[in-house]
Formats: structure tokens, sequence, C-alpha cells
């Protein structure tokens, strides 16, 4: 792409902001709603609603890319935000109180042993683990919390599996909000947890999964002083959409062959789809990335439906059932992914199946393992996060990856966030019950095939000198 006149860059500062409106995506409603109403799905339909952010508003978009670009060195706090940088396409304008820790600008990793593990010539991974609460999640909650400011709210709730609630609770302090969050007792990482009591939420554990906290969201949104933050919630998907541009500045605005995310509530994908999507309509690309989705085996709603899908030709992109079957008890040590019924599927699906990729499985021995390989490389995720890496090695053996085509994963969480996992791993002491028909609950061991076991040597350095060569 030529560079423009560096004067016609800051010429192009439209926003869409006056123009935006959130309409429902389904194509039998497609109702239209004001920007600040305070609606999560379609009054009209119960559809899920999206920002439709007015693309044709936006003049000058080719000289968008210097105008961010540009913005690099700036001290501007909107600036600073690897969101905000992209303010011209999110539905807010100058006067928005931005909420914001400076989030995004999330590094784009080489990943040499990962791409030989999944079989490929080179691998990137776009590691969302980096920002402030170091999970993907800060990059939608900014936009959220900002808008629950505009709103006037007072509190904010989500339900979660941990990423979310950390999240929304160091964004709600940041804003001076009230801040709940409900959470499945017992079944959430220790680390996850201690960040949302240090920002100051009041942590609610609820007696069920995490799909039964949704439904008790569900309950109170109706009451105007709450405002929801789950990825239910359009806005969420406005910041998280910003990772799309930021991995296309990154490549060059080279669109790389495939992008692979976790499947968890499918925001994430959601929002890669609509950024992609967004970059594309703009003519700051020419196609899209293929978007594949990897779900753990035992938490893969998604993943069946698009296998029947696949199985009977039917993969229309604005043709996808009304409903999905849900799984009643999700089972993964992936936590941040133990959703059986994702509240943004139909986003997803749409963003797949617009783009042509795909939606698979992968065991916990395969998100075990590729969890240790991405440490390999220095780099290290939560066990969400590894599924990308999984996933791909499945596609590049099915033959729907080639070996030389670009590949980015995105790992959502940082290595931190699950410790007892990695710790488990290592130490050979990994499983998890499995309940077999008719049957008691039965644990499954994960073997590690890359584990690196604490070693208990003598005080000497004769000793020291030993353990290392054996080691060589």
């Amino acid at each position: 792409m030529n560079d423009p006149n560096p004067k016609a860059a800051r010429r192009a500062t439209a926003t869409v902001g006056a123009e935006a409106v959130q309409r429902c995506i389904l194509p039998s409603c497609g109702a239209s709603y004001g920007i600040r109403e305070q609606i999560y799905v379609c009054p009209r339909c119960g559809g899920p609603l999206e920002i439709d952010c007015a693309l044709e508003a936006v003049k000058q978009a080719r000289d968008l890319p210097t105008l961010w670009e540009s913005r690099a060195a700036s001290r501007d706090p909107r600036d600073r935000s690897g969101v905000w940088r992209y303010r011209e396409l999110l539905p807010f304008d100058d006067r928005a109180p931005i909420v914001t820790l400076f989030e995004g600008n999330t590094p784009l990793y080489e990943a040499p042993r990962g791409a030989k593990y999944a079989g490929l010539s080179a691998l990137h991974l776009k590691h969302q683990g980096c920002n402030p609460t170091s999970s993907f999640k800060d990059t939608g909650m900014t936009v959220a919390v900002t808008q629950a400011a505009l709103l006037g709210a007072r509190t904010v709730v989500c339900a979660s599996t941990g990423n979310t609630a950390a999240s929304l609770a160091a964004y709600a302090a940041r804003a001076e909000l009230q801040c709940a969050i409900l959470l499945p007792q017992g079944q959430i990482s220790s680390a996850k947890l201690a960040q949302s009591m240090d920002y100051g939420a009041i942590v609610c554990e609820i007696a069920g999964n995490f799909d039964d906290c949704m439904r008790l969201i569900g309950e109170l949104a109706d009451e105007p002083f709450i405002y929801i933050a789950n990825s239910i919630n359009p806005f969420r998907i406005e910041g998280q959409k910003t990772v799309a541009f930021e991995i296309l500045q990154q490549c060059e605005w080279r669109v790389p062959d495939h992008v692979v995310v976790p499947g968890g509530n499918m925001g994430n994908s959601s929002a890669l789809g609509k950024g992609f999507d967004e970059m594309l309509r703009l003519g700051l690309t020419v196609r899209l990335p293929k978007l594949s989705v990897i779900q753990a085996e035992g938490a893969a709603p998604l993943a069946h439906l698009f296998a029947s899908l696949e199985s009977k030709g039917a993969t229309d992109c604005e043709d996808f059932p009304d409903q999905i079957d849900f799984v009643q008890h999700p089972r993964t040590l992936a936590t941040a992914i133990k959703i059986g019924a994702p509240v943004s599927w139909k986003k997803a699906l749409r963003a797949v199946l617009r783009s042509h990729g795909s939606i698979i499985t992968v065991t916990e021995q395969e998100i075990a393992d590729a969890k240790a390989i991405i440490g390999r490389d220095g780099i290290g995720c939560e066990p969400a996060s590894a599924t990308t890496v999984a996933g791909i090695r499945k596609l590049v053996g099915a033959g729907k990856i080639r070996a030389e085509e670009s590949v980015i994963a995105v790992l959502t969480g940082h290595v931190l966030k699950d410790p007892d996992y990695v710790s488990n791993y290592h130490r050979g002491t990994l499983s998890f019950g499995l309940t077999e028909q008719g049957g008691a609950p039965k644990p499954l061991h994960i073997t590690g095939a890359f584990r690196n076991a604490p070693e208990k040597i003598a005080a000497s350095k004769n000793a020291i000198l030993e353990s290392l060569e054996r080691r060589r």
C-alpha cells in the first residue's frame, strides 16, 4: 500500500460516532436502535445486536493507516491505547469519558518451535495476555465501561470464568463504578479470582456452572442502574475488533492466510471477524483471512454444529440455523473456555463461514502438550490459549492449512493466569474427572510429552554439573 500524503492523513479524522446504530444481525429482522439505548439483544426479536458503524461516513479511509501509525509517539491517553488509537471506527465522539489502562499494543511473536510442532514453515502468536490484566478481555472492557459511564450506570456486572471478571473489576475501579461478578463456585483459577478481589469487585460465587451465571445475568439486565459487560454486549465487541486492525498493522497490511482463536463464549472470534470485515469494506485490505475457532472436546457446541453443517454442505454464511444444541455439563481443564452455551455463537459462526474457516475440537492431551510447546518458545500462555496451536496442528494434518501459508494464533491469556495447571503438567499430576456412562467419575491423567519437572539434587557444584550434563 502506498503511503498517503501526511497532510491528507491528518484530515482523515471523521468518526462514525454520530452515524452508528445498534442493529439486529438476523436477516429476517435487521431492526436498528440508538447507539445510547441500554439494550443487549434485539427488543423486537431477541436476536444478537452489533454496532453498525456506518463505514460510508468515513472519509479518506485510505489515509487511516498513516494516521494510526503517527499516533505511536503521541502522549494523548487515547493514542497510547491500542484500542482508542483506532477511534475513527468506534461509536463515540471526542467528548466520551474514555476509561483506559492503555490496553492493546500487544506483541506478535515468531514461534519457531511452535511452527515445527504444528507442521508449518512459520507461525506467529498474537499474545493478548500482555494486556493490563493479562487477557484479551481488556480490549473490549475499555469500550464497555466507557459506554457504562456515558449511560450513567452505577453498577457493572458480568458472569465469568475468571478473565472477564478480572478485567471488568479493573476498569470499574478506574471508572469508580461498583462492580459485581458472578463466578461458578470452585471452578475458577485462584490467580484470576485474586485479581478480582484485589481490584475491589463484589465476588458472588454461584452454585452452578458458567451458563447458570449467564442465566442470572439475563435476569439482571432489566435493572436500569446495572450495566452488563459480557460479550452479549455489542460494545465489548467494538473494542475487541481493534485487535484485527492491530494485527494487520503489525503485518504491514498484508493479510495473513489464517487467524486461529480459542472458542469459549465466542466474543473474541465474533470481534475479529467484524474487524477484518470492516477493513475489507473500507478497502484497506483485499480479502479476509480464514478465521478458525478451536474448542475443547468437552465444551464444543459450536464445533458440533459446524461439523453437522459441513456434512450437509450447508455453509451459506447468511443462512445458518436458529438453534444450537448446548452442552449441559461442559468439561475441560481450560477453564476460560469451559462454556456449554456461548452467547455469541451466531456472530462467531457467521464470521467463520464468511471467511471459509473451520471450527474443530482438540483433546485435553493436545491442549496440554501444545501449551508446553508455546512455553518452550519463551512465550507461555494459559491453557485455553493453547487450543490454537493444538488446532493448527490438526488443521495442517487435515490439509486445511498448508505448511507454507501465513498463520497467526491468538493467545488470549498470560501463563500465570493458571499456574497450578502448569505445575501439575510438568510434575505429572495433571488430571481431571470423566464420567463413564452408568459409572462413577474416572480420572483422566495427562501424560505430558514435554514435561520439565524440578529435580532434587545435592547442594554441590558436581551435582549441578552432572544434572546439566544429563539434560544436555
